[in-house]
This record gives structure tokens, C-alpha cells and sequence, in this order.
């Protein structure tokens, strides 16, 4: 093997656990949210507590591909595809980290959520959740796959999420006028759902990158919205 060889085979190598580790990421980040809607539910708070604890472990991978992406752009000064792929790695893992802020931010309002009488309308968490969960899954496989048409359709779907966050969000409202006993709980669901809908706007981002790594430039047009609840 000629040292140009080994420099190639030395680079995929390092590319290499880049991805493995957005994987490993992307894993925690998605049990972090299934965790955290799954205390919400069982309304136990050592549980939701261990759940925001383990936020640290994302945040250590995304400290670890930081360190890597910025040797392998020193040593190795990828150029074309090879660039793109390596910057992409550290938006992904930024969008990650943030994702599993967010589901930690669900887990700490359930702990305070536990100390009202519980409402009905929290099981519909749940569904906003495994939605969000969906899309992130299918963002992180278009990735891993470099899937450019599933990432076109991972960010098409974010309406749908955005449609479900807009419905529950007026069925809180209707809920808090019927019953002003409830706007202390109602509003920390409130912002549980915005927590799971800005997930979706990751799972995006983590799909446009996506495409970008594979044809060089950004989707074109605007993404769908479908969030109503400012109007």
C-alpha cells in the first residue's frame, strides 16, 4: 500500500467513527425522548430525574465528534464530498444534542407536572412523541444510508408533526378556559409539545444535511409548516 493509499484508508477510517458515533447519538437521543414520555405517563419523578441525568451522556459524544471533526479537518483537509460529509457530522451532532436537551426538558416538566392532578389531555404526549421519534429515526437511516429521497420525505413529514402540536395545542387552550384550574398543568404541556415539535424541526435539519452531503447544495423551496398556534 503506497502512503497515498494508506491516507485514503486512514480518512475513511476516522469518517467511519464519526458515523458510528452520530449513531450511537442518535440512539440515546431517541430512548431519551421514548424515556422520558414513559415516566410522564407512569407520573414518576426519580424516574424523570434519572432521565434528565442522562442527558450528560449525549452531550459527552457530541464533545467527542467536536474534537474529531476539527482534527480531521487540521490533519486531513478533506476537499468536495469528503468536506461536506464532515461538516455535515458536526451539524447533525448539534441537532442531536439539541434533541436530547429537549427530551430532558419534557422529563423536568413532568416532575413538576406531578405535583397537580393529572389531566387527561397528557396522553396525547405521548403520540406527539412517537411521531417526533419516527422522524428522527428516519432522518438519522436517510442519513446513515446517504438516502437523499428519504430525507426529502423526512422533511415533508414535519408538517404533520406541526399539525398534531397545532391541534393539541388548542385543546390545552379550550382547557384552560373550561377549567382555569388547570392552566398551571396545561401550560407546562404546553411547552412539553413545543419541546416535541421543535424535535422535529432537528429531524429536519439532520435530513437536509443529509441531502446536502449527497448533492452539494440545499433543498430547494421552503419547508412546510404547519404550526397555527400563533395566529
Amino acid at each position: 500500500m503506497n502512503t497515498h493509499d494508506h491516507i485514503l484508508k486512514s480518512f475513511d477510517s476516522e469518517l467511519d467513527r464519526l458515523y458510528d458515533e452520530i449513531k450511537q447519538m442518535g440512539e440515546l437521543a431517541m430512548a431519551q425522548l421514548n424515556a422520558a414520555v414513559d415516566v410522564l405517563g407512569r407520573r414518576d419523578s426519580n424516574a424523570a430525574a434519572r432521565v434528565v441525568a442522562n442527558d450528560d451522556a449525549i452531550d459527552a459524544l457530541e464533545n467527542s465528534i467536536s474534537v474529531d471533526v476539527l482534527k480531521l479537518l487540521a490533519l486531513r483537509q478533506p476537499m468536495a464530498r469528503d468536506l461536506r460529509e464532515v461538516y455535515a457530522a458536526l451539524r447533525i451532532s448539534s441537532d442531536i444534542e439539541r434533541i436530547g436537551d429537549y427530551a430532558s426538558n419534557v422529563a423536568k416538566r413532568s416532575i413538576v407536572l406531578n405535583n397537580s392532578p393529572a389531566i387527561p389531555a397528557a396522553g396525547r404526549i405521548a403520540r406527539l412523541a412517537k411521531t417526533a421519534n419516527a422522524l428522527l429515526g428516519d432522518a438519522l437511516k436517510a442519513y446513515a444510508e446517504s438516502d437523499a429521497e428519504l430525507a426529502a420525505k423526512v422533511r415533508d413529514a414535519d408538517a404533520d408533526l406541526d399539525a398534531m402540536y397545532t391541534s393539541f395545542f388548542r385543546e390545552l387552550v379550550t382547557y384552560m378556559m373550561e377549567d382555569p384550574r388547570t392552566i398551571g398543568a396545561c401550560t407546562h404541556l404546553m411547552f412539553m409539545a413545543k419541546n416535541i415539535e421543535r424535535i422535529g424541526d432537528h429531524a429536519t435539519n439532520i435530513a437536509e444535511n443529509t441531502w446536502f452531503v449527497v448533492h452539494g447544495d440545499m433543498p430547494e423551496g421552503e419547508r412546510k409548516k404547519e404550526d397555527r398556534t400563533s395566529e
